[in-house]
């Protein structure tokens, strides 16, 4: 029983930022405490300007809302410092980000405990980051943020969405899951219109509003979602189509080339395919480059003279 006013307090706090919504039985079973004493120190919280709503009765439930100000956050010692992490990954991850997210890591190690902040030091000493030279479209915080809460919370939302093809349609889902893969954020989730699984691009998605519908969560077809969506990636439309054939071992190919795990397929025991199609004729080249093996091609012309003046000019570096 958390007899200490307090120290209960606080633990309410941390419950009612951890969850939507809970109940008044919920909450007094956590807190060894009875109803009443939850619905006073509810009262205390409103005291103290935090916004927490509910409704009346026995079981009546709380959550804390959106208020003028953003409220005091109570993280544990785990919570912390996968927090400080994140946060120093995340720099420049996002569009428009960079600097808020430098303002928010040196507000929390500001307050973090000396054995949190060894800790995370220890952290950030032993690994590091390349940072490329970004080329790509980089996907909106905002909707990232939203599309999360989203999916934690089991709503229904809709947006616009742009197509490969330059096409917008308004689309009504259910968000199941985030993916990020190659520098590219995807949402999983199953579509009202059609009613089947989708994967949508972040990039591509505007006008994003929230229904305040919830849904039943469904199981993703073979259970695992980022699985899911890394086959889908692979098997999308794109622009130049480009597939080597390798005498090696499927499992052998993927051994040594664990990125491409997606596009290799076993043609049988000694020789696999590669699916490298893409946007991008130098991904493409890229791709089959990183196969170090030697390989026949199946690819469009295009594919064929890129590679071409490539080898050329590799030639013509090394005379």
């Amino acid at each position: 029983m958390t007899t200490d006013l307090p120290a209960r307090i606080l633990r309410l706090l941390s419950l009612l930022q951890t969850r939507r919504e809970w109940s008044g039985v919920e909450l007094a079973e956590r807190l060894g405490v009875t109803t009443r004493t939850i619905r006073r120190d509810i009262d205390r919280l409103r005291e103290l300007e935090y916004p927490v709503e509910g409704t009346t009765g026995h079981a009546g439930g709380y959550r804390l809302a959106a208020g003028a100000a953003m409220p005091p956050l109570i993280l544990d010692d785990e919570e912390a410092t996968a927090t400080a992490v994140a946060l120093r990954t995340a720099a420049g991850q996002l569009a428009g980000m960079e600097e808020t997210t430098l303002r928010a890591l040196a507000k929390l190690e500001q307050v973090l405990p000396t054995r949190l902040r060894s800790k995370v030091a220890a952290l950030q000493q032993a690994t590091s980051s390349i940072e490329w030279e970004r080329r790509g479209p980089r996907t909106d915080a905002a909707t990232l943020a939203a599309l999360a809460a989203a999916c934690r919370d089991l709503e229904t939302v809709t947006f616009d969405y742009t197509t490969r093809a330059g096409t917008a349609a308004g689309r009504r889902v259910d968000p199941q899951q985030l993916v990020a893969s190659g520098g590219l954020w995807y949402l999983l989730a199953h579509d009202h219109d059609r009613d089947d699984w989708r994967i949508y691009r972040l990039d591509r998605i505007t006008a994003l509003a929230p229904t305040r519908r919830r849904f039943t969560r469904r199981a993703v077809p073979g259970g695992d979602p980022a699985g899911y969506v890394a086959s889908k990636i692979a098997g999308a439309p794109v622009r130049y189509r480009a597939i080597a054939t390798v005498p090696e071992s499927a499992d052998s190919l993927r051994a040594r080339t664990w990125a491409l795990a997606t596009r290799v397929r076993a043609v049988d025991e000694n020789t696999c395919t590669v699916d490298c199609s893409g946007d991008r004729l130098t991904t493409i080249a890229q791709i089959l480059a990183g196969l170090d093996a030697d390989y026949t091609l199946d690819a469009d012309e295009a594919v064929r003279d890129h590679l071409r003046a490539a080898a050329r000019r590799a030639l013509d570096a090394t005379a």
